[in-house]
């Protein structure tokens, strides 16, 4: 049996592949090694693995993630293998795994816009040209804790219009001390930021403001990330993350901007990465 799992900072898709071309998906929490340990990888994992998986009869293991650079892919590596005694375990980075989700073997562009941002060029099996996102504290610009971190700004220096401020506050009751004490004390403010994207969706008090919001954030992604890729016009923009899907109208008009026509949008790569890894024996 094959396991494959796409792992952002906020949550991690699964998929478990049977030899009786079975195809099972599930979820856990976000397990990006910059912010949690292997401790914490195997209690978390353990706790919620779904009871039809047995761990020894786990042949293989491809664990695409966020944060899951060379000098990281240890923790998450230690822990599994903690768990799956007897699997061939590969540890990728989530982009390497958004690219194969949305091109597959053909060579072309990628991105991820979700809690975090990340962009990429890909020659059909693997990374070839990746410009830094640097993380939330100096970039992710167009991630849904950029988003985040937007409206909360607005919303404490009520820079946002008087009915968005009323509406915000009777969705969440926040005053401005919780919001910092937030961010500023508990773990992982960029979940925390990046959970107020929602907020987008269901508000209705001025929709020309929330809209614009994420467009300049879009735009910024754009100058700051995609437009530095060199003939970025040549490739069709394909994109996974939920930031990515529950915006695409908005995502493809800044794209349309810069001269890319839009490919692909997915809210999550794990179904075609169940394809691409999907092994001739297990198809249909």
């Amino acid at each position: 049996m094959i396991l494959i799992a796409d792992s952002g900072s906020t949550k991690t898709n699964w998929c478990l592949l049977t030899p009786k071309q079975e195809i099972f998906y599930f979820d856990t929490e976000g397990y990006n090694p910059y912010f949690v340990s292997s401790t914490h990888i195997v209690e978390s994992l353990t706790g919620t693995l779904p009871p039809n998986i047995n761990s020894l009869l786990i042949d293989a293991i491809y664990f695409y993630g966020a944060g899951c650079f060379d000098d990281k892919a240890g923790i998450v590596q230690n822990a599994l293998r903690q768990i799956f005694a007897n699997a061939n375990i590969y540890i990728g980075l989530d982009l390497l795994g958004s690219a194969r989700s949305v091109l597959g073997n053909r060579p072309g562009f990628a991105a991820i816009l979700g809690t975090g941002t990340n962009t990429c060029l890909y020659d059909g099996s693997k990374i070839i040209a990746n410009i830094d996102s640097l993380g939330y504290l100096l970039g992710d610009e167009g991630s849904g804790f950029y988003i985040g971190r937007k409206i909360l700004g607005d919303y404490i220096r009520e820079y946002m219009p008087g009915s968005v401020r009323e509406e915000f506050f009777k969705i969440f009751g926040l005053s401005r001390e919780t919001i910092m004490e937030r961010i500023y004390s508990e773990k992982l403010p960029n979940r925390f930021c990046a959970g107020f994207t929602r907020f987008i969706t269901v508000s209705v008090a001025d929709t020309k403001y929330t809209n614009n919001l994420v467009r300049k954030a879009f735009i910024d992604f754009f100058e700051s990330l995609v437009t530095k890729y060199q003939n970025h016009e040549q490739y069709t923009f394909n994109c996974t993350g939920s930031i990515s899907y529950a915006f695409k109208q908005i995502l493809s008009e800044t794209a349309a901007l810069y001269n890319m026509e839009t490919g692909v949008i997915l809210k999550a790569p794990i179904e075609g990465l169940a394809c691409f890894h999907l092994p001739e024996s297990y198809k249909y």
